[in-house]
């Protein structure tokens, strides 16, 4: 039960680091979140664990997270801001790839330690980074316009725009993590592992987001709530 308390406690604690970042520095909070997390799920999800009768990579709550932050700020802030952290996850990736296979360049000292390990993290980061870059820029896209579509749809159909919040964050995220879960998880690592692997790890990537997805939206509500607080205050 180690792995499966441990996700637990991850998605309890990176959950809670958004709402902390946003609280203390507002939307500058969620775009600094956003990098932090841009890079270390693309390093994490090199780790392949069994959770819950399941194989599955790590990195899927920080993924979620990226969602968490796009919904939050498409909520508070509108589709312009929520836009704008996605393109500098985007660019995050793009500076990373460039950065961390720098690194594989250089000679290293004979008294040197890290390097073999850095070279069989970060020679595959290419590939991950890039199906990462592809599939982020698509995925989040599709998660900030149907955020805004459900947005509307509720609107008409109720006459209330502030109301249905757990519909749009929902409705946007299960979808786009379908779209990511499939996409990612085939160009990532189709041919890295067998047939019967890489669907266990769809699957149970897509479960995760599914329990990720349904938990952030009480914490989407509690941004929403530090938000209008800020508004009274002012």
């Amino acid at each position: 039960m180690r792995n499966e308390i441990l996700l637990i406690l991850s998605m309890l604690v990176i959950f809670s680091m958004v709402l902390i970042a946003y609280k203390l520095f507002d939307n500058a909070g969620l775009i600094a979140f956003t990098v932090i997390a841009t890079i270390s799920a693309n390093i994490e999800v090199l780790i392949l664990v069994d959770a819950f009768g399941m194989s599955m990579t790590l990195g899927n709550i920080l993924f979620a997270s990226t969602f968490l932050v796009t919904d939050i700020l498409s909520e508070v802030s509108g589709k312009k801001a929520a836009n704008k952290a996605v393109n500098i996850g985007i660019m995050t990736s793009i500076f990373f790839i460039i950065i961390s296979q720098s690194w594989l360049l250089y000679i290293p000292n004979g008294e040197d330690w890290a390097a073999p390990s850095i070279v069989n993290i970060f020679k595959t980061t290419p590939r991950l980074m890039l199906s990462s870059l592809v599939v982020y820029a698509i995925v989040q896209k599709f998660d900030v316009f149907m955020f805004h579509k459900w947005w509307d749809f509720t609107a008409k159909k109720w006459g209330d725009k502030r109301k249905y919040l757990w519909i749009r964050n929902n409705g946007s995220t299960l979808l786009s993590q379908l779209l990511n879960t499939i996409l990612f998880n085939i160009f990532a690592f189709a041919g890295m592992y067998n047939t019967k692997t890489l669907i266990s790890i769809i699957v149970s990537g897509y479960v995760i987001f599914i329990v990720t997805s349904l938990c952030d939206t009480p914490f989407v509500y509690l941004a929403r709530k530090i938000h209008e607080g800020r508004i009274a205050t002012k």
